[in-house]
């Protein structure tokens, strides 16, 4: 079993992966969000046993590091070092940002992944570990460097954003959409647009 713990800056979260075709496969990433620079220690509660077999990594979102998995999740070009926000004045992010920013906020993920299996499990592990590292990486950068395009909406307006894209999702997928009720076309609340609702 491997268990990560993944810090990075950017209401608790939790989310289980489990396929039908390994049923002993489990993965889980439990999220708690902080207003703090990433020093806290224990904030997932974890046993002394499972804070001995923890590995912790700070992922810096202003980093340039990338490696194979930056790749395979894709890449953002915006170069944060350089970057700020012209809605909110955020940025940029240079050396030692996470010291000296207000408000700061660091996201702690802790991902369990158990896959038991021999001869491949040791290594199915790994490479989600890494993996998940990179798709952190990647979706808090772009969390910072899209904020002018989510910056100040009302928590209605991100509602309906997250009802499109759940049946937007489900649409793609073809899976029933859950709340087919609300499915009717009505004014978005972006300037005057159609939208589904």
């Amino acid at each position: 079993m491997s268990i990560s713990g993944f810090c990075g800056h950017v209401s608790p979260f939790d989310a289980v992966v489990k396929s039908p075709y390994f049923s002993k496969f489990f993965m889980s990433i439990d999220t708690v969000h902080k207003a703090d620079n990433g020093y806290s220690e224990n904030v997932h509660g974890l046993s002394e046993d499972q804070l001995a077999a923890r590995q912790v990594e700070v992922i810096d979102i202003a980093s340039a590091a990338t490696d194979y998995w930056s790749y395979i999740v894709g890449r953002n070009n915006v170069d944060l070092s350089n970057f700020q926000s012209a809605r909110c004045g955020r940025g940029p992010l240079l050396e030692g940002w996470q010291d000296h920013c207000s408000p700061v906020m660091t996201a702690y993920k802790l991902v369990t992944v158990d896959a038991p299996y021999w001869g491949f499990g040791s290594r199915l592990e790994q490479a989600l570990m890494a993996g998940e590292g990179s798709l952190f990486l990647e979706s808090h950068r772009n969390c910072f460097a899209w904020i002018d395009e989510w910056f100040g909406l009302t928590v209605e307006v991100l509602r309906e954003l997250e009802r499109q894209s759940d049946y937007s999702l489900n649409m793609s997928l073809g899976r029933p959409c859950s709340a087919e009720s609300w499915m009717i076309q009505e004014e978005s609340p972006f300037e005057g647009e159609k939208s589904i609702a």
